[in-house]
């Protein structure tokens, strides 16, 4: 009985803890903002917004308007980046 116990809590204690580091990741998303105009070839974190590539590390110059890479919130303006809508209508300007 005591073994059945132990493996029990163990069993729910690992339930707690993949909740817990679940809820922590997206805490820490939160952190985050998307920055466009930052990214240096092939470093860029997602697809862009003119849709030339859908994947990370695909970007092709330096500092690409559309291409965007994950900063600590409120730093992107600091890095002269902008944000989503900054650069939506900056490429619907320009085309």
């Amino acid at each position: 009985m005591n073994t059945k116990h132990i493996i029990l809590s163990s069993a729910l204690a690992s339930v707690l803890g993949l909740g817990l580091a679940g809820h922590a990741a997206a805490a820490g998303d939160k952190a985050k903002e998307k920055c466009f105009g930052i990214a240096k070839a092939g470093q860029n974190d997602c697809a862009n917004l003119s849709g030339t590539h859908s994947c990370a590390g695909q970007s092709k110059a330096d500092m690409g308007a559309d291409d965007w890479k994950y900063v600590a919130k409120g730093s992107c303006k600091g890095m002269m980046g902008q944000t989503e809508a900054e650069a939506k209508a900056m490429m619907k300007k320009a085309s």
